[in-house]
């Protein structure tokens, strides 16, 4: 490790130190990643600017494990900083996350420079890492086994002003063959559903218009507290929120997706008309050697409810191509589904080895060349089928919460964009009169892509909104920040911008 002369903290000219998170993996990981940020903004930090890459004084790592090359990436990024950290006195490098939680102490003897190392269930414990670390002058890696508090009760930094995630579980009962996570995660724990309808109401109080419920399995909520209708309630009840416009979900998993949860999804207005069902595969034959307690007749049959109950619902999955022992028969099994199911996108993987997983030594592993060649098939026709369901909004009138940072070509075109609520992405004309993220307005859609949909006509109607006025204040704050803080040392040997999580998440529910 290096000497104490060389630890010192490194501030900027006012004093402050700066900090960077990366996050890789799912949706779980996302949210961590805001508990992560308002940890470290709670013990003093200050977020470092855009594109700092690595220029900050606490650089953080927030990592997937579902990847057969997760690893490779992880120590590719960490040897990108090291050269950095040699020459900037008193940065810190921490990794928590999924590969940390499997890898532990491999991570140090891999990567000696790193100071901290945590686990899953312990995101709570980095801000005291950290310090340990730099009075003790040596790495501390501490990987808890049980979870010691839930996410949610931790300090936040949200992305969003007017949209945020909440958890009501953490951890997975299923074994999926393929999957790494009960492993890294833990067997599910529930939140008691007045503890998730009081962080709700919070949200709501501070401008939030949107939640998103985030569980490994969602729909499988009460297990823990014996309850199997507690989703179907929790929606339910998420109805009764003055304030509140948007309710999502994800991710549910058909074993455990009843037909009181698809009542409560039509009868409860603010419930989006949105479900991302993962399918896996189409094959009866594979579903069972993936440990998937479902099968294709039971998988369709939910959809032709949902679709009976909920006309317009946008039905999105996850689908892994060239599964070990996987037949051409087997793949075009789940071609059939894709067309029965016509969803309106799908988030598509080639299947990669997860060590630890039974999957990885199954006999039967596809050749790279046939799963590729499959993969392009699937592709192909959900980008057909993604186009033919959206050219049916064409026309339609659609209520749209205005996003930020959405549209990369917005500012070329004079657009801004947003979600419908069955949240398909629909960039519209920039209107005379400010329209701000979190704002709700109302278009007709003219044009039809496959994965986007075009409104090219003058807007219908703004209405201006809490989650607006928070977006607003919040955008005001950020620049008074920056204006506030400067990083006081110089870029020395700063590695190219590193790749971002992709996708809908890891695939695994």
């Amino acid at each position: 490790m290096t000497s104490s002369s060389d630890r010192s903290p490194a501030v900027d000219v006012q004093g402050t130190k700066t900090y960077e998170v990366r996050t890789y993996g799912c949706q779980m990981n996302v949210h961590d990643s805001e508990r992560l940020s308002g940890l470290l903004e709670d013990a003093g930090y200050v977020r470092a600017p855009e594109g700092a890459n690595g220029d900050a004084d606490v650089v953080v790592f927030n990592t997937c494990a579902v990847r057969e090359n997760a690893d490779n990436r992880l120590y590719g990024n960490l040897g990108h900083l090291a050269p950095m950290k040699a020459q900037r006195p008193g940065m810190q490098i921490a990794v928590g996350g999924c590969l940390a939680q499997k890898d532990r102490d491999t991570i140090v003897k891999r990567a000696p420079w790193v100071d901290v190392v945590f686990g899953t269930h312990n995101i709570g414990k980095l801000p005291v890492l950290l310090e340990r670390a730099r009075v003790q002058q040596e790495a501390q890696v501490e990987i808890a086994e049980s979870l010691e508090a839930f996410p949610s009760t931790l300090p936040t930094r949200r992305e969003s002003a007017y949209a945020a995630w909440v958890s009501i579980s953490v951890g997975c009962n299923n074994t999926c063959t393929f999957c790494i996570v009960p492993a890294l995660r833990g067997k599910e724990e529930d939140r008691r559903p007045g503890d998730i309808l009081a962080e709700i109401e919070t949200l709501v109080g501070e401008g939030v218009s949107e939640i998103t419920l985030l569980g490994q399995n969602v729909n499988a909520y009460g297990s823990d507290l014996g309850d199997r209708e507690a989703f179907s309630k929790l929606l339910r009840a998420c109805g009764e929120i003055e304030g509140l416009e948007r309710v999502r979900f994800t991710s549910p998993h058909p074993r455990d997706f009843t037909d009181d949860v698809i009542a409560a999804m039509a009868e409860t207005p603010n419930v989006m008309p949105q479900l991302h069902m993962p399918l896996q595969s189409g094959s009866d034959t594979v579903l069972k050697a993936m440990r998937r307690s479902y099968r294709q007749e039971r998988y369709l049959g939910i959809i032709e409810k949902v679709r009976a109950a909920i006309p317009h619902a946008a039905i999105s999955t996850d689908i892994i191509v060239g599964f070990p022992g996987e037949t051409e028969e087997d793949f075009e099994q789940t071609m059939h589904v894709v067309r029965e199911a016509r969803f309106a996108n799908a988030f598509t993987f080639q299947y990669s080895k997860r060590p630890g997983t039974p999957a990885a030594t199954m006999d039967g592993q596809i050749p790279k060349k046939v799963v590729q060649a499959r993969y392009e098939r699937l592709v192909a026709l959900q980008e057909e089928i993604s186009w033919d369901e959206n050219k049916k909004q064409v026309g339609r009138t659609l209520e749209l919460m205005v996003a930020e940072g959405e549209g990369r070509k917005d500012g070329a075109t004079h657009r801004l964009s947003g979600r419908a609520p069955d949240n398909r992405l629909v960039h519209f004309t920039k209107p005379d009169q400010e329209v701000r993220p979190g704002d709700v307005v109302t278009v007709e859609v003219t044009y039809a892509a496959p994965h986007h949909l075009l409104a090219e006509g003058q807007v219908l109607s703004v209405r201006r909104t809490r989650a607006g006025d928070a977006w607003e204040q919040r955008n005001a704050q950020e620049q008074e920040k920056k204006q506030g803080v400067m990083l006081g040392l110089p870029k020395v040997g700063a590695p190219a911008p590193l790749p971002v999580a992709a996708g809908s998440g890891c695939g695994c529910d």
